[in-house]
């Protein structure tokens, strides 16, 4: 069996990637990921505030931005704080990774504003990265400020960063976009080389007894791949570049769910935190089998065999789905 892809440009010999998480922090872990199945990891988040407290420049920038990100500015810890995230310790562990393990390594940076903390992209190719995530986790909060302001604040992040690395830049964002299509043709055109789908937005809460805004924290479960995989299958026959599925991946229909729409990687985290490693190898042994079953040979067969291109009816990945869902609803019997 053939679990070849190729992702960014790499040759990877399966599709199982952790995604960015905590797991990557230790050296340890990650070897155990790669004795457990992965073909490649991606390194936890390094923050733009995380680099402009370094620089000495969070009060500043938090005051000038503050309504620019999920979090409120309550969220932000107090400057003091931020000096216990060194920048310079992740750069480390970049080179830790790329001397420990065989797999790829691809750094994660997060932010929205061009600054300074771009320039961290660079230092990440010169510690070993073999690519970076741009991750851009952003709420737009402001009223006054238009969708394509918006829009064009991605495509502007992305030209920025794809300016100081030689190596693959991807794309990891959120579907709340008027046009997510368009947007993602926009992100291939100004030189993505992949697109992770999709971002998380983790929602706050409210603490009734404290009443007090509180950030909330849950781990996905395999019912949140449905959005990307119908994205996925609409974009996959209108991209050229890489596309990775991630949110909501737990077992190994997930992930051949995921492959089959045309995605070339499928990234998990939350089942790794559930499970640890092992879930790696489970998942798998399984999609191998579930591949035999159906009588693939290769990874290559699959990809995008029910993309919207593909399938007889791609109207079912659009509003015909929404139809028939709602008017072949049964109601309950409540007596």
């Amino acid at each position: 069996m053939n679990l070849e892809t190729k992702y960014l440009g790499l040759t990877l010999k399966n599709p199982l990637v952790p995604s960015a998480s905590p797991l990557s922090s230790d050296t340890g872990m990650v070897k155990r990921l790669e004795d457990a199945g992965a073909s490649a990891v991606v390194m936890y988040s390094l923050f733009e505030e995380q680099i402009n407290a370094e620089n000495q420049a969070l009060d500043h920038f938090v005051s000038g931005s503050m309504d620019s990100y999920a979090e409120a500015l309550s969220y932000f810890p107090e400057p003091d704080a931020y000096h216990n995230l060194h920048a310079e310790d992740y750069l480390e562990q970049i080179a830790i990774l790329k001397h420990s393990v065989d797999i790829p390594v691809i750094a994660s940076i997060n932010g929205v504003s061009e600054g300074g903390w771009m320039s961290y992209a660079k230092r990440m190719e010169e510690a070993g990265a073999d690519a970076i995530e741009l991750n851009i986790y952003y709420i737009a909060g402001d009223p006054t400020r238009t969708s394509a302001e918006v829009e064009q604040m991605y495509i502007d992040d992305l030209i920025a960063v794809k300016k100081s690395v030689n190596i693959p830049v991807s794309v990891k964002l959120g579907p709340y976009f008027s046009s997510f299509g368009n947007m993602a043709l926009r992100l291939q055109e100004a030189g993505a080389d992949g697109l992770v789908l999709f971002n998380r937005f983790y929602q706050p809460d409210i603490d009734l007894d404290e009443l007090e805004v509180k950030p909330s924290l849950e781990l996905s479960s395999s019912f949140e791949k449905r959005l990307p995989l119908r994205w996925i299958a609409m974009l996959r026959p209108h991209l050229t570049c890489s596309i990775a599925a991630t949110t909501g991946i737990h077992t190994a229909h997930d992930a051949a769910k995921m492959i089959l729409a045309g995605a070339d990687v499928t990234m998990l985290a939350s089942v790794l935190l559930y499970k640890g490693p092992s879930a790696l190898t489970q998942i798998l042994t399984e999609l191998e089998q579930w591949m035999e079953e159906k009588g693939y040979t290769s990874l290559q067969e699959m990809q995008g065999a029910m993309s919207s291109a593909a399938v007889a009816d791609p109207s079912k990945f659009e509003r015909a789905n929404y139809i028939k869902i709602l008017q072949g609803y049964k109601l309950p019997n409540f007596s």
